[in-house]
């Protein structure tokens, strides 16, 4: 598909991965929308880009801030057309030493919240007819991975949501596509959450030495341009550790042809 003229609003916007997504997006024609939670982290990110842009800051966790910026959102120009799911925050410390808090946290921002602005922004997409989800996971999604367990309990409940729900939207004309990025040199690693729930505040050399965010963004829109339903963006083990894990496209279209034989009406109806 061309994203000539069309509208992704990308929440996470500030910096990393997502505010990559903005840049490589606008230069293939996309207006844009930038959220997070600091205005003018989002107003220099929004400054570089060459295209139409609109800065909707908000929490995440903040429900009626986020409501109203998904009505703002569907009111300008014609639409959300693309949306993506990134805002999160990752781990590091061993579960044994981990306040329960912190699970809670971080369960919040990277699972319930972005489950939270796609339901608010699905009435607008349903009634379109169109449209694309993108949700940033993880490979630590597909797989456990030490000094993590927070974070992976809430990537791979990511993926669980998009997997169903990619089902159920699959006679829509609303496409679904999970990412799962491997190690991206980003502040994921130095923002990311101490046992006690204070930032680390240090990176790590896997991080530092990982794949350019503007490479990723080039990688992730390249695949969503192809309708890519699972996107792997990795190298080295890690990328051989998301493959091991990565769903058969069979799997996907068995689902898709169970809604498209009724079965959502058939549950319905029992009901």
């Amino acid at each position: 598909m061309s994203f000539e003229g069309k509208t992704a609003w990308i929440t996470g916007a500030s910096s990393g991965i997502g505010a990559a997504l903005a840049g490589e997006w606008a230069k293939r024609g996309a207006n844009i929308i930038l959220s997070g939670r600091d205005e003018s982290r989002l107003s220099a990110v929004a400054d570089r880009l060459e295209t139409e842009t609109k800065t909707l800051p908000f929490d995440v966790r903040d429900d009626e801030a986020m409501q109203r910026a998904t009505e703002e959102a569907a009111g300008w120009k014609d639409g959300v057309d693309i949306f993506v799911a990134n805002a999160g925050i990752s781990q590091r410390s061993p579960a044994v030493d981990t306040d329960m808090q912190v699970y809670r946290d971080i369960i919040d921002i990277d699972l319930t919240a972005q489950i939270a602005a796609i339901q608010a922004l699905l009435p607008h997409m349903t009634q379109r007819g169109s449209g694309k989800l993108l949700f940033i996971s993880s490979i630590a999604g597909k797989v456990g991975v030490p000094m993590r367990t927070a974070y992976c309990a809430a990537k791979h409940g990511l993926i669980g949501y998009a997997d169903a729900l990619r089902g159920e939207l699959s006679q829509s004309g609303i496409d679904v596509h999970v990412i799962c990025p491997g190690s991206v040199a980003t502040d994921v690693s130095r923002n990311a959450l101490s046992a006690d729930g204070t930032p680390r505040g240090r990176s790590d050399k896997v991080i530092d030495n990982g794949i350019a965010p503007d490479e990723a963004a080039a990688r992730i829109i390249d695949a969503v341009e192809l309708n890519q339903r699972e996107i792997i963006v990795a190298e080295g083990m890690e990328e051989a550790m998301g493959e091991m894990r990565r769903t058969p496209d069979q799997l996907f279209d068995q689902v898709a042809g169970m809604v498209a034989a009724g079965y959502m009406e058939k549950m319905q109806s029992e009901d």
